[in-house]
């Protein structure tokens, strides 16, 4: 009788002021996300470009995996006249979130059909202002609060960051047939619909001018003395190679476990994701159905998963959940494969959008928490930027060629592939398990 009422005394924690504003800000970094990855083929589909050009050019989606390499100057670089009246975090964060606004704003003046290189480079440059955002937001959240509410902020950071992924992708598709003169394609429809998504980067921004700055264990060393090589030798060393060594070091020989299972997390659900919207046009779905299940199902499960991935979580632990998480996600793209055999319809298109979000919240509330308990505050950027890069690199990659894939085996056989892409990560959850209760019994 007592495990109800610690579930709910368990949820007031989403009442804090500073998991409030993680939410916020997990929402405005969820916005762009979706504007390069999963809305966008759905305009270049309709748009008439291959599935094999919409495969490639997810490779935008790229700046997301290299982010660490400048990472490093969110922990050591001061930005001018903007850090000292807001300081390093919140400095970062309102120049990374004003250059997302810009390029939101140019793509939605490109014809993808005339310029299609054009878009690209917008698209780029949406996704490194994108990126850097993410840098500092997960830097600001890890040292918003002790360990005991990383848990709570995950979640709450993932609620955000997933209702403004249905928000920039079922919004943007109702957008875009609501400003179409047809329901034929309709560039106008679309460009008002991504200058209405560069409005809703508001929040995030007032968000980042209110909020307090937080505090930080960021080693700060003066390096002003010696010749100009040998001070940037010594920037790199204190900026970039002290993370990687302090990792090594605290982990030993099980850092390569933890590194590969960063790797492959994501791996079935990425790579299924960059065709999902595809998928949808292919099928037949139109874009007021695609946006009406996702903004009511879609949200509702989004939700659903994060908070009860972060209560869970904070009842029976991190690996627990992780791994239920990544086998709920591989499980949910087989019925992908199941809606391409059936073909149109309404309820197992509702079914799939679901069981999607649902299982997404699970398991990313559990990877976010686990990622920010490797994490040195001493190096907070710089480390969760290595791992949330390396967490998306094979992923990205691997889903450029996604357009290829299903056209050789169809959609039926390429989501069951997808899903097969999930083994591994479910194998490295459990040798890194018993490897701590082993480490634990000796100790």
């Amino acid at each position: 009788m007592s495990f109800f009422p610690s579930w709910l005394n368990g949820l007031n924690i989403y009442l804090q002021r500073r998991v409030l504003a993680i939410f916020i800000l997990g929402f405005s970094s969820g916005l762009p996300l979706m504007l390069v990855f999963g809305v966008l083929s759905f305009w270049l589909r309709e748009a008439g470009v291959s599935r094999a050009d919409i495969g490639y050019f997810s490779w935008v989606a790229l700046a997301y995996a290299i982010k660490w390499l400048w990472s490093p100057l969110a922990d050591h670089l001061q930005i001018p006249l903007l850090h000292n009246r807001l300081g390093r975090r919140r400095s970062w964060l309102l120049l990374s979130q004003l250059a997302i606004v810009i390029a939101i704003v140019c793509m939605a003046t490109t014809d993808p059909q005339q310029n299609l290189a054009v878009m690209a480079a917008f698209a780029v440059l949406l996704a490194f202002a994108s990126a850097t955002q993410d840098i500092n937001v997960d830097a600001f959240r890890i040292e918003s609060a002790p360990e005991q509410l990383q848990a709570a902020l995950a979640a709450a950071y993932l609620c955000g960051y997933r209702l403004a992924m249905i928000l920039a992708s079922a919004g943007t598709l109702w957008a875009a047939a609501l400003f179409s003169a047809s329901e034929a394609y309709d560039l106008a429809g679309w460009q008002s619909a991504y200058l209405l998504m560069a409005l809703c980067m508001l929040p995030g921004i007032l968000t980042t001018l209110f909020s307090k700055e937080p505090l930080s264990n960021l080693q700060q060393h003066s390096i002003t003395q010696g010749p100009a090589l040998q001070r940037v030798l010594a920037w790199l060393r204190q900026a970039v190679v002290a993370p990687f060594i302090d990792f090594f070091s605290r982990y030993k020989w099980h850092a390569i476990l933890i590194l590969m299972l960063i790797a492959c997390y994501r791996l079935s659900d990425v790579v299924m994701g960059v065709m999902a919207n595809a998928f949808y046009v292919d099928m037949g779905f139109s874009k007021e159905e695609v946006a009406s299940v996702s903004k009511i199902y879609g949200v509702i499960m989004t939700l659903l998963g994060a908070a009860l991935g972060g209560v869970l979580i904070n009842q029976f632990g991190v690996i627990k959940i992780l791994f239920i998480g990544a086998m709920l996600s591989a499980v949910t793209n087989l019925l992908f494969s199941a809606l391409s055999q059936i073909g149109y319809d309404l309820m197992w298109l509702t079914l799939v959008i679901s069981a999607d979000n649902l299982s997404a919240g699970i398991a990313t509330s559990a990877f976010l928490a686990y990622l920010a308990s490797l994490v040195n505050l001493a190096f907070t950027a710089t480390q969760y930027a290595i791992f949330s890069s390396l967490m998306l690199l094979l992923p990205k990659f691997a889903g450029g060629f996604s357009g290829q894939w299903v056209d050789q085996m169809g959609y039926s056989q390429f989501f069951i592939f997808t899903a097969l892409l999930g083994i591994p990560a479910l194998i490295l959850i459990v040798l890194l398990e018993r490897q701590r209760l082993k480490q634990n019994a000796a100790n």
